[in-house]
């Protein structure tokens, strides 16, 4: 959601990084069948707060597609001609020699105009016939490139240029904000640590702060990766988070390593375990049966359950699948999780997984709950 104390004014329905890309692939086909069909293409601006991973999923897009790439950060132009190009006289009339970053190359191709409201009003203003022609007086994108920009939110605490609706109409618009079911996707593709992978999906309210955000979180992660024993390296855990981590992050990833919670039970471990009962069952229910029950621990786990299956494309066998039916039923999850795991298994990709419902207890579970 908008940031309601910050007044943020952000554009297109919002959504999460699942759903974003969606889209952005979606304008990307049309805008190659509009352009093919003699039409004009629209650009796609992708709104959303600081460290929130807008650029990073637009470069994945490109590299997934085998598109060519170029990337332009806006607020680091100081002249005209560092978009339009320098001008030399030839043959008695002026020209112009394009910047280097312009593509030269038949596409397909994504120009990434980055944070476009971070650039000077004289720079916003020059880009809008790039927007609307894909060319400026100067030079022309070749064919099948297509433009996505990112901006911030205005109204706020950003130091952003407002558009007028000459830009903004110019443009086909998202705004991108965190879900962490979707980010935990992400992060299990991206070998993220898995440590981390738990702690935001157990405390998501704390993925999005002053420094604070997702691209900030992976950072921190990341120089952990290397420490296997958390508990016994406190005071350089505290230093790294520090280094990078809202006050509030730092105290809470503390107090998730001296409650074990860094250390819940794996999927793998989940789906390999020779004695559900004793390895699993009950390791689980010592961690999550407090005074009150850890519903957030036991969503956690389900998420990253259902997305270990999925990503890693496993095809269980006999005993792993005898394993996932037993956590389904464990009398410590509550239904609504219980049914969202099922109907998350019920709808993935891998096939395979439709075997958990061979076990006449499990598919009543989801029948009875649709």
């Amino acid at each position: 959601m908008a940031d309601k104390k910050h007044n943020y004014v952000f554009y297109g329905l919002e959504s999460n990084a699942i759903e974003v890309r969606n889209f952005v692939e979606h304008i990307i086909q049309t805008n190659l069948r509009t352009e093919e069909a003699g039409g004009s293409k629209s650009p796609i601006c992708i709104w959303g707060t600081h460290g929130i991973g807008k650029t990073d999923m637009v470069q994945q897009i490109a590299e997934e597609l085998g598109y060519k790439w170029s990337y332009i950060a806006p607020a680091q132009f100081e002249e005209m001609g560092d978009l339009v190009g320098m001008p030399s006289v030839e043959n008695g009339r002026t020209a112009f020699s394009s910047p280097e970053w312009v593509p030269t190359e038949e596409g397909p191709g994504i120009l990434l105009i980055d944070d476009v409201n971070r650039a000077d009003d004289r720079i916003l203003r020059g880009i809008m016939q790039l927007l609307q022609n894909y060319e400026l007086v100067s030079w022309k994108l070749p064919k099948n490139w297509q433009i996505v920009l990112t901006a911030n939110p205005d109204g706020g605490d950003y130091s952003v240029t407002p558009m007028d609706n000459a830009i903004l109409t110019r443009m086909m618009h998202v705004t991108m904000n965190f879900d962490p079911k979707a980010w935990a996707i992400w992060a299990e593709k991206n070998k993220i640590d898995p440590r981390g992978i738990n702690f935001v999906l157990t405390y998501p309210e704390i993925a999005q702060g002053e420094r604070t955000t997702p691209r900030s979180l992976v950072q921190f992660f990341n120089s952990i990766e290397s420490i296997k024993d958390l508990q016994q390296e406190l005071p350089m855990i505290q230093m790294l988070a520090s280094s990078c981590l809202d006050e509030e992050t730092v105290t809470s990833f503390i107090a998730f390593i001296q409650q074990n919670l860094s250390e819940l039970i794996t999927p793998e471990e989940i789906c390999k375990t020779k004695n559900f009962d004793s390895q699993v069952y009950k390791h689980i229910k010592v961690i999550v049966q407090k005074d009150v029950l850890r519903v957030d621990i036991i969503a956690t786990m389900c998420t990253r359950l259902s997305n270990y299956l999925t990503l890693n494309k496993i095809k269980p066998d006999k005993d792993q699948i005898k394993n996932i039916q037993s956590f389904i039923k464990m009398d410590i999850i509550p239904n609504d999780l219980r049914l969202s795991l099922l109907q998350d298994l019920v709808n993935s990709p891998n096939t395979s997984l439709k075997a958990v419902m061979a076990d006449s207890e499990v598919a009543m579970m989801l029948l009875n709950k649709m």
